[in-house]
C-alpha cells in the first residue's frame, strides 16, 4: 500500500477560508483565451447539466453526452425529497458550521474536511441560483421557501418542491443548458455512450463513444473531460435506479488510471417498496422525507400476522423512536436500514414476505387531518397506491432497505480531477464529499454544487497551466481506443451463448447482496471474491446476445455494463474485505458494539482506499490517502 499520486491538493488556512482563498489564488483566463478550450461533459444530469451550462456561459466550447433522449431524463429526476442548504429560514439553530458537522457525523468520520465545509459553503447559493431559474420550491403561508426535517439532522435544511424537487432541479438546470444550446455554444449529443477515455502524455485528451441508435463510434478531442455519470448502485441488480444508470464510464476511466476509491461505500435506502417477486426489473424509492410524519413499526411479538389496523398501540413496537428518542424516525439512513433488517432477523417483518416494516400516517391525519398530509405528500401517495394497490391514508405502507446512493467512486483531488491530469469527476460519479454514509438530501446538494460554483474556477487553473494545441483525433492515441472499444462489443457479439444477460446480471445481484450488502463478514466477502470470477467467466463464455451492433440493441448495451459491473462487483468486495472496520453504510459483522452500532478503527482505517487497476485477472494496488479531522473530533457516531 503507497501514497503515490493522492495529493489532495488541500488549500492551507483555516477552514472557513480555504475556499476564498483558493478561489483568489487560482490562476484565471480572459474571456477571450477560454474561446480556445474545449470541454468534453459526460452525462447530463444535476451536476453535468449545471457543469455544462455553467462553463458555456464562461465563454468555453461544450460538449455534453448524454445516453437518454434527453438531458430531461437523466436518473436526478427520480430524487424526491429535498435538498439541504444552510439558511438557517426556520431560525432553529442552523448554520454553515452546523451542517458541515452533520455531514461530517453522518458520513462516520469517512469524508474530507475541506470539502465538506466548502459543500456547506456554496449550498446557500444553491438555493437561491434555482429559485432564480423558476425552480417551485415550497412557501410558506407568508410567501417564504419552506423547510422539512431530513435524518441525521434536528434541525430543518431541507428545500423541496413536494415529492419531485429532483425534477424540478433537473428542470432548472437542463433549462440553462437549452439556453447554450440554443445559441450554438453547446452541442448536446443524445442516445450515446462513452466507451472509452483517451489519454495522450498521460493527460485526458478526449473520449470514444458509441452511438446507441446506429452504433457509430466516434472520435471527441478535447482540452479536459468533466465525468458526470453518476453511481454505481446497479451492481446490485435491484437497486431503486433508473435501468440505464451504469458503472462504465468510470469503470473505463478507471482501466486507463484514474484511481477508484472507496467502492464499498453503498448507502442502503430504508424507505423504499419491498421486493414482492423474483422477476422485478428494479425497486421503488419512498422519499425519506416520508419519516417527518410517518412512525415506523412491527409488532411486538413475532411471526404477528394479523393487519396493521388490528394491532393495538400496546402491541406495537415503534422501535426508531425507542431505541434513538433523541433524533427517532428520523435517524441516518445507514442507522434505520440496519435496524429494519434487525426486526426482520428477528421473526417480525410484515406482509407476506415477513421482509417489511410498517411506515404509518395515521398520527399526522389525526393531528394535522388528511388534506395537510395530501398537501405534503399527494404525488408519493398516490405512486405507493399504484403500485401496491393500498391505500397509505387509510393502511399502513409497507417498506425495506434497498440500494440506493454510491459514496465511493473515482478519486478527486480537492479541484475534482482524478489521478488522470484533464479528467475530472463530479457529483456521484466521485467520491469525494459525504465519506461512509450520505444523509438525505445531499446528493442534489453536491451534485449542483460540483456544477454551478466548484469546476468553473478549479478547471479554470488547470486551464491557465496547460495551453491549448493543436492535438485533434488524428492522433494516434484515438485509433487505439477506437481499436479496443470495437473489439469489445465484437468479443461480445461472438459468443453467441444460451443464457440472456439479465440472468447474469441477476446471479451478480444476487451475490453482492449476500455477501456486499447490509450485513458483510470476512467469510462473507472471501466468497464474493471467490464466485465473482467464475460468474464473470462464465459470462464471456455463454452469454447470448441476438442481432448485431449496427443498430438498436438493448442487449448488446446491456451486456457491455454487465460485463463492468462483473469486474467492480470484485473490486467492492475486496475494498470492504480490506476495510477490517463498520464504519456508516459498510457495515463488518466482526466489528460492532455491544449496541450492535457500527465500530470504527480509526487507527487503521482512517483514510480513503483508493485503487489502481492493474488488469482483470490480477489484484488491484490499494493506495491510502489519509484523513485528517482538526475541527469536527473523531468520535463513536450517536442518534440516541
Amino acid at each position: 500500500m503507497t501514497d503515490k499520486k493522492l495529493d489532495s491538493k488541500i488549500p492551507n488556512g483555516p477552514i472557513q477560508e480555504k475556499w476564498d482563498n483558493h478561489k483568489f489564488q487560482t490562476k484565471l483566463i480572459n474571456p477571450a483565451n477560454k474561446r480556445k478550450y474545449k470541454v468534453l461533459v459526460v452525462g447530463t444530469g444535476l451536476a453535468g447539466a449545471s457543469a455544462a451550462a455553467t462553463l458555456s456561459e464562461l465563454g468555453y466550447q461544450v460538449e455534453a453526452f448524454c445516453i437518454q433522449d434527453s438531458p430531461r431524463r437523466a436518473h436526478s429526476i427520480a430524487a424526491q425529497g429535498g435538498i439541504n442548504a444552510a439558511k438557517n429560514y426556520t431560525n432553529d439553530g442552523d448554520s454553515i458550521w452546523r451542517l458541515f458537522y452533520d455531514t461530517v457525523k453522518g458520513g462516520d468520520y469517512r469524508a474530507r474536511e475541506a470539502n465538506v465545509y466548502r459543500l456547506a459553503q456554496v449550498s446557500a447559493n444553491i438555493i437561491d441560483q434555482c429559485a432564480a431559474q423558476g425552480v417551485p420550491f415550497a412557501r410558506d403561508y407568508g410567501g417564504y421557501l419552506a423547510n422539512r426535517s431530513f435524518g441525521g439532522a434536528q434541525v430543518s435544511r431541507t428545500f423541496y418542491a413536494r415529492g419531485q424537487t429532483g425534477q424540478q432541479l433537473l428542470l432548472g438546470a437542463y433549462s440553462s443548458l437549452q439556453k447554450e444550446a440554443s445559441k450554438g455554444k453547446i452541442n448536446i449529443h443524445t442516445r450515446c455512450e462513452l466507451v472509452d477515455v483517451v489519454v495522450v502524455d498521460g493527460r485526458a485528451r478526449g473520449i470514444i463513444t458509441r452511438d446507441i441508435v446506429t452504433g457509430e463510434f466516434k472520435k471527441f478531442a478535447a482540452d479536459a473531460v468533466l465525468l458526470c455519470t453518476g453511481g454505481y448502485g446497479n451492481v446490485y441488480y435491484l437497486s431503486t435506479n433508473a435501468m440505464a444508470s451504469n458503472c462504465s464510464a468510470a469503470w473505463r476511466a478507471y482501466k486507463k488510471g484514474a484511481y477508484f476509491a472507496n467502492p464499498c461505500f453503498t448507502q442502503i435506502h430504508p424507505t423504499c417498496i419491498p421486493v414482492h417477486g423474483d422477476h422485478q426489473s428494479k425497486l421503488t424509492l419512498m422519499s425519506e422525507s416520508l419519516r417527518n410524519d410517518g412512525r415506523v413499526w412491527v409488532p411486538k411479538n413475532k411471526d404477528d400476522k394479523r393487519r396493521p389496523q388490528d394491532i393495538p398501540e400496546e402491541e406495537r413496537d415503534y422501535y426508531l423512536e425507542r431505541i434513538y428518542p433523541s433524533f427517532g424516525n428520523l435517524v441516518p439512513r445507514d442507522v434505520a436500514s440496519r435496524n429494519a433488517k434487525a426486526q426482520v432477523d428477528q421473526g417480525k417483518g410484515v406482509g407476506s414476505t415477513g421482509v417489511a416494516v410498517y411506515l404509518d400516517f395515521k398520527d399526522a391525519i389525526e393531528r394535522d387531518g388528511r388534506d395537510a398530509v395530501e398537501a405534503r405528500y399527494g404525488n408519493l401517495f398516490e405512486m405507493y397506491q399504484r403500485i401496491t394497490d393500498d391505500d397509505p391514508y387509510i393502511v399502513p405502507m409497507r417498506i425495506y432497505p434497498a440500494v440506493h446512493y454510491t459514496m465511493g467512486g473515482l478519486w478527486v483531488d480537492y479541484n475534482l480531477m482524478t489521478t488522470i491530469p484533464g479528467l475530472f469527476a463530479l457529483g456521484e460519479a466521485n467520491f469525494s464529499d459525504h465519506g461512509a454514509n450520505r444523509l438525505g438530501a445531499s446528493a442534489l446538494m453536491q451534485g449542483l454544487a460540483d456544477g454551478y460554483f466548484v469546476i468553473p474556477y478549479t478547471i479554470g487553473g488547470f486551464f491557465a497551466e496547460n495551453r491549448p494545441d493543436e492535438l485533434d483525433t488524428i492522433h494516434p492515441a484515438f485509433d487505439e481506443a477506437m481499436k479496443s472499444s470495437r473489439d469489445i462489443f465484437e468479443k461480445l457479439l461472438a459468443v453467441r451463448g444460451t443464457k440472456p444477460v439479465d440472468h447474469f446480471h441477476r446471479e451478480l445481484g444476487k451475490i453482492m447482496w449476500e455477501y456486499v450488502g447490509m450485513g458483510r463478514s470476512e467469510e462473507g466477502l472471501k466468497k464474493a471474491i471467490e464466485v465473482i470470477p467464475k460468474l464473470r467467466e462464465e459470462f464471456w463464455s455463454d452469454v447470448k446476445i441476438p442481432g448485431d451492433g449496427t443498430n438498436v440493441n438493448v442487449e448488446l448495451e446491456k451486456a457491455a455494463r454487465v460485463a463492468d459491473f462483473l469486474e467492480l462487483g470484485e473490486l467492492m468486495a475486496r475494498d470492504a474485505l480490506d476495510r477490517r472496520e463498520s464504519c456508516g453504510g459498510h457495515f463488518r459483522e466482526e466489528s460492532q458494539t455491544p449496541e450492535n452500532e457500527a465500530l470504527r478503527n480509526d487507527d487503521d482505517f482512517c483514510h480513503v482506499s483508493a485503487w489502481e487497476f492493474k488488469g482483470v485477472a490480477a489484484s488491484p494496488e490499494k493506495h491510502a490517502e489519509e484523513l485528517n479531522f482538526e475541527y469536527v473530533k473523531l468520535s463513536q457516531r450517536s442518534y440516541k
